[in-house]
This record gives structure tokens, C-alpha cells and sequence, in this order.
């Protein structure tokens, strides 16, 4: 991208979406071998798990890490396609390093436990995250990191930030606890689930999270499209449906963000003619504060499936489906970067702009100046 006149603060925005996370694990080590470092990075889900793969290692450790992670909870053979009691559940086989099936399966239902309700068992993860996360550099680091998740009982979605508290690997496997596959995982004597129950994208509370006037720009690495191809068969009905269902709520958000990024800019532009208990009003004095049209710009990566993938997609962690998720990250991240539209564009530059430039799909980027 062209010289700013003032540094921006980069964030990547990690959607959830299981195996499919490999693909944001391409792409992060392919923006990290241009130079491209966040200062905050947020995730949902398999993004969380991403996201603190990258808050939790020196920059120069995160691509290694997140290799190893997403090699090996696809060291096995997994069994592509199955899906006995719904798109929650993976394979029959666990991933190593990850999860693994509780066995003999009924003795599930009989438990009586809350952190045994769910058809596998979780604990594996929390060693892998303990093996290749250093939580102590993840809570007092550089990067601040924002994970998603839903507390069971009340049903309200909850923020874990390390802005505010303290975050372990608990923290990161409640983001992830998506039912009825993996049970709730306990924070502080509350238990959580998925934040993908109610919200598969943070980009809103990334946003939030600008204090004044600085520049911004977000990487946005989702793992559902909105385009696909109309399907022909009930397989593909299953993965068109997911799809929809899942990238609706991240255009849902960014539609938001975008008409009250262009409200306020409007507002702005005309603060000396609004009359004083107008403009003292809350909700007004919110759209005339400095980060309400701070400059922003939203760059999409998103991973479009392969005509042969059903909706059991993100339930597939064999090693090809895993290395061929990956090297669709490495390969739109480096599409992006190359392409000229970015490479001109001026982060600085007033206003809401919008990047959609992977190879599979380009469209020229959208502004919003007000």
C-alpha cells in the first residue's frame, strides 16, 4: 500500500469455520512474510484458536507455529464427508491434538456434567495450546487479542480481551466450544459455548476498539462466501446453505459498520450547523468523536469452497483438505498484496474503503468518504 501521511494500526479478523481455519493459517504466514504484523487480532471459533497461535509468538515464530498446529491435528486420516449428527460434528476419528471421541458413546448422554456434555473431548486442545502458546507474551504482548464467546446460561455473547483480563487457554477453548460436538468450557465458574452461535465475525468490536483518530486497517480472513454457484445436488445444497447462513452475518456487520461510518462522516461535515443540544445529544456526540469516520479500510480474504466440497467442509481435517485450504490462503493473500488497486491505496485517506481482490473473485473496492 502507498506511504501513509500517519502509521495505521492493522487488526486481523478471524471468522469461525473448523478445518476450514487452515485457510487463515495461509494466509496469515503469507501477510507475515510481507511484513504485515497486527497490533490487535480477534477471533471466533477455529479463528480464535488462529488468533492466539499469533498473539501468543514473537513475530517471527507465528507462520512455524501455526504449521505445526494445523499439521498436527491432521495427522491422521480423517474421514471426509461424515457427519452422523449434523454439521457440528467432525469425524468419527477425532483430530490428534484437538479433540477426540468420547467412548463408549452413550455413556455421553448419562454424564451429568457440564463439562462432559458433548460427543468429544476437548482436553487434547488445551495441551496443544499450552505446547505452542505463550500465554504469559499472549497477556502482557504487543497484540492485543479478542476472542468471542456465549455463556451458556444467560445466553449473552461475551468479549474475552486482553485489554481487560487475563486470558488462558481456557478463554481460547470456550471461544471454540461449539455444541452439541464439544461441551462448555468452564471461565471463573461459568461455562461458555461457541461465540459462533450468535456472532461468527468480531469485526465490530475491532472497530470499537479505536481510541482517537488513527487510521486503521483490517485484514478480514472469513471462511464462508456469499457467491457460490446454485447447487445441483443435496450435498451441495447443504454447503450452499452453511455458506449463506454464515457470510450473511459478516455482510450484516459490515453493512452496519458502513452506514454509520458514512452517518457520521455526514455529521462531521456539518457539525458547526448543528444546534448545541443537538450535538451535546449522546448518540450524536458519538458520530462527532474523533474515531466515529476515523479512515478505515476492510481488506477481504475469504475462502470460496471447491465445487467437489459438501457441507461437511468444515468437518474435514484430513491433511489434503488441510494443505489445500492452506494453500488457498498463502495464494488470495498474495493476490491481494500484488494487486494494484492496494498497492496505490493510501490508508490515511478519509473515509470507509472496501477490498474484495482475491484471483477467484475480483471486484474493484468500494468508498465511502461521506
Amino acid at each position: 500500500m502507498a506511504q501513509a501521511s500517519r502509521s495505521p494500526r492493522t487488526a486481523f479478523v478471524l471468522q469461525g469455520g473448523g478445518a476450514l481455519g487452515a485457510y487463515q493459517a495461509g494466509a496469515i504466514s503469507r501477510l507475515a512474510q510481507s511484513g504485515v504484523r497486527p497490533d490487535l487480532v480477534a477471533g471466533i471459533s477455529i479463528g480464535a484458536i488462529n488468533a492466539a497461535l499469533v498473539a501468543g509468538n514473537p513475530p517471527e515464530a507465528r507462520a512455524s507455529r501455526l504449521k505445526q498446529f494445523w499439521k498436527q491435528v491432521s495427522a491422521r486420516t480423517a474421514w471426509p464427508g461424515l457427519s452422523v449428527w449434523g454439521p457440528a460434528m467432525a469425524p468419527a476419528a477425532g483430530a490428534p491434538g484437538f479433540f477426540a471421541p468420547r467412548l463408549p458413546p452413550f455413556a455421553v448422554a448419562a454424564t451429568g456434567s457440564p463439562d462432559r456434555a458433548g460427543f468429544y473431548d476437548t482436553a487434547p486442545l488445551r495441551r496443544t495450546l499450552e505446547e505452542l502458546v505463550d500465554f504469559d507474551l499472549l497477556d502482557a504482548g504487543p497484540v492485543q487479542l479478542v476472542v468471542g464467546s456465549v455463556n451458556v446460561a444467560s445466553g449473552n455473547f461475551v468479549w474475552f480481551d486482553t485489554a481487560e483480563r487475563r486470558i488462558g487457554p481456557e478463554h481460547i477453548m470456550a471461544s471454540g466450544a461449539l455444541p452439541p460436538g464439544f461441551p462448555p468450557v468452564e471461565v471463573h465458574g461459568e461455562f461458555f459455548w461457541d461465540g459462533g452461535l450468535v456472532s461468527d465475525t468480531p469485526l465490530a468490536r475491532v472497530i470499537e476498539t479505536r481510541k482517537d483518530a488513527e487510521p486503521m486497517v483490517i485484514w478480514q480472513v472469513d471462511l464462508f462466501s456469499a457467491r457460490g454457484p446454485i447447487p445441483h445436488s443435496i450435498w451441495s445444497v447443504e454447503a450452499r446453505e452453511k455458506d449463506i447462513r454464515f457470510s450473511s452475518r459478516t455482510r450484516a456487520v459490515t453493512d452496519r459498520i458502513r452506514a454509520q461510518h458514512a452517518l457520521a462522516a455526514a455529521l462531521q461535515a456539518h457539525a458547526a450547523e448543528l444546534p448545541a443540544p443537538l450535538a451535546s445529544d449522546p448518540a450524536v456526540a458519538r458520530l462527532l468523536s474523533a474515531p466515529a469516520c476515523a479512515p478505515l479500510t476492510l481488506i477481504h480474504l475469504i475462502y470460496r469452497a471447491k465445487p467437489y466440497e459438501t457441507g461437511a467442509k468444515d468437518c474435514d481435517f484430513s491433511r489434503d483438505a488441510m494443505q489445500a485450504h492452506r494453500a488457498a490462503g498463502v495464494a488470495d493473500a498474495a493476490h491481494s498484496l500484488m494487486h494494484p488497486h492496494l498497492s496505490a491505496h493510501d490508508p490515511s485517506e478519509a473515509g470507509m474503503h472496501v477490498f474484495d481482490l482475491a484471483a477467484s473473485h475480483e471486484q474493484e473496492p468500494t468508498h465511502d468518504r461521506g
